[in-house]
């Protein structure tokens, strides 16, 4: 994973919950924000909260004497998440590395991190972390996404870059947000940290989008996969996202659009 792939900076956080999150975090955000409130945890970690959809999905349906603490190692997507989220005298903001967390030992009954594992340079030693800050009992809740192949706007969007950049075409999602799909691998991570009770689960859902140019718009900008095209030249980012849209609606049409999404969710338990 190159340095860029963890920048989230500029325009990329607020493009990213304007373009990004509705288009395929929000439905994983409902139904991860479910499953943790169905624990019934009084305290709870965030890890790689990014603009704080989880958070905003979360809150309204955790118990009211809930200590919620919501983190990222990213400054400008918290300071973003922050801003979107409503007072709330249960939530702490702390910029904080999920590899490192500056919590003491067994502090939370939960631990919960939505599609941030991929960015883990030691995932076992974040997942060691989150063991760590787990009291007796407790549970690690994460997911991750599936192959590109099975997240049909991702792989077209990756497909009509390398035709746009055929010498040198961006892989960033082929690389990081789909690179970590395999589960046997992330079952043995999850071992190296020392959980044994693990159950995954692969969950399928359709990606919505208003236009071909939504799609286009919310991976070439509202991700760090901007940073590699702008690396290939400053003045070819819209270029690339017109060539990306075009391409987009080619396969699937001019007006609204759906395509499948896939992601694995994972409850390891302390």
């Amino acid at each position: 994973m190159s340095e860029t792939d963890k920048l989230f900076a500029g325009s990329i956080p607020e493009n990213y919950d304007h373009h990004m999150v509705p288009l395929i975090f929000a439905s994983y955000a409902r139904d991860m924000s479910e499953r943790v409130a169905a624990l019934a945890p009084k305290s709870v970690l965030e890890t790689a909260a990014g603009s704080g959809v989880v958070t905003r999905a979360l809150a309204p349906i955790l118990s009211s004497d809930a200590r919620y603490v919501v983190t990222d190692l990213n400054q400008p997507m918290l300071d973003h998440a922050k801003s979107r989220q409503g007072a709330d005298s249960r939530i702490i903001w702390q910029k904080a590395d999920a590899q490192a967390l500056p919590f003491e030992d067994a502090a939370f009954d939960l631990v919960c991190c939505q599609f941030g594992v991929m960015f883990f340079p030691d995932r076992p030693s974040g997942y060691r972390e989150a063991r760590r800050v787990l009291r007796p009992g407790g549970s690690f809740l994460f997911n991750a996404w599936d192959r590109i192949e099975e997240n049909v706007f991702a792989s077209d969007v990756t497909d009509a870059l390398a035709t746009f950049f055929p010498s040198d075409p961006p892989r960033f999602m082929a690389r990081t947000p789909h690179g970590y799909h395999d589960t046997a691998l992330i079952r043995s991570d999850l071992a190296k940290a020392g959980f044994t009770d693990v159950k995954i689960e692969t969950r399928a859902a359709q990606s919505r989008a208003l236009s071909a140019r939504h799609v286009a718009l919310a991976y070439c900008q509202g991700t760090p996969l901007r940073n590699e095209i702008e690396a290939r030249g400053p003045d070819r980012l819209e270029a690339a996202t017109d060539h990306a849209a075009s391409v987009i609606a080619i396969r699937h049409g001019s007006g609204e659009i759906s395509a499948k999404i896939q992601a694995h969710i994972i409850l390891a338990r302390v």
